[in-house]
């Protein structure tokens, strides 16, 4: 009786149907476990779409985008190059500063996305609060062109070109990071929250720039959204860059029709 219910079951996970799936959900930009059920008619069985949902997405038919949320395609996670410097003065600071949380990356890494490139980058070394200014004295001791948390004056004035220059600012709490090589570094959903709140160290990224970046970050790699929404809070910024997010959602739909029409 067990073997007759398991084949059965067996059966059922596997008539994926993933043509029909593939046509019924390409013009969604992100859908949900509800949605999946409602395409399988499973609604009732929760077992049986759990184990569809997770054969797509082993497939590379679907990939998750946060909780309960998912798109099409093969998931792809973004990791940033770790660039030997940056290795260099991340192992430096963990060195001095043991205990202290550290996130470093380089500005240079938003080039994959965007249309114009930037002309001045540099070096972005965010620490917990309360030893910020402690690892911006040390950089400075070590002759690095170390700049704490400049306002626009700074960025524009003094910021020397073709020179390596570390900002130093504060690691927002519960920020979205990963390890790469052995260096805690940016993600990608952290990138495109900062460059929508700090619009004074991401200047260059702003207006018509930031549509691009999001629109070829969402493209090309899986961008977890709920992780975003979370950070972006922790920004105290959850609601604006919500909706922000609604607005590039409803470009991206708007392009796919005109590319079709």
């Amino acid at each position: 009786m067990l073997t007759i219910f398991a084949k059965n079951f067996n059966a059922t996970v596997n008539r994926l149907d993933i043509d029909n799936f593939e046509t019924f959900f390409k013009d969604k930009d992100v859908f949900e476990t509800a949605d999946i059920a409602g395409f399988y008619h499973s609604t009732n069985k929760p077992a049986i779409i759990n184990w569809r949902i997770y054969s797509l997405v082993q497939k590379g038919v679907l990939q998750r985008v946060g909780r309960g949320k998912f798109c099409l395609g093969k998931s792809k996670t973004y990791m940033p190059e770790v660039l030997p410097k940056l290795k260099s003065v991340y192992k430096k600071i963990s060195k001095e500063f043991p205990f202290a949380n550290i996130c470093v990356w380089h500005s240079s890494v938003f080039n994959e996305f965007m249309q114009h490139q930037a002309g001045k980058f540099y070096y972005l070394v965010e620490v917990e609060k309360g030893a910020a200014e402690a690892v911006f004295h040390a950089l400075k001791e070590r002759n690095f062109a170390a700049f704490l948390t400049p306002n626009q004056e700074i960025l524009n004035r003094y910021i020397p070109e073709n020179k390596d220059v570390f900002i130093v600012k504060t690691l927002v709490s519960e920020a979205p990071t990963q390890k790469n090589d052995g260096i805690c570094m940016v993600t990608l959903e952290k990138m495109l929250v900062d460059i929508f709140c700090d619009e004074t160290l991401f200047a260059t990224q702003q207006g018509a720039e930031m549509r691009t970046i999001f629109n070829a970050a969402l493209s090309k790699y899986t961008v977890n959204r709920n992780k975003m929404l979370r950070y972006a809070n922790r920004r105290k910024k959850k609601e604006c860059f919500e909706n922000y997010l609604k607005t590039i959602t409803k470009y991206r739909q708007q392009t796919q029709i005109s590319a079709i029409l």
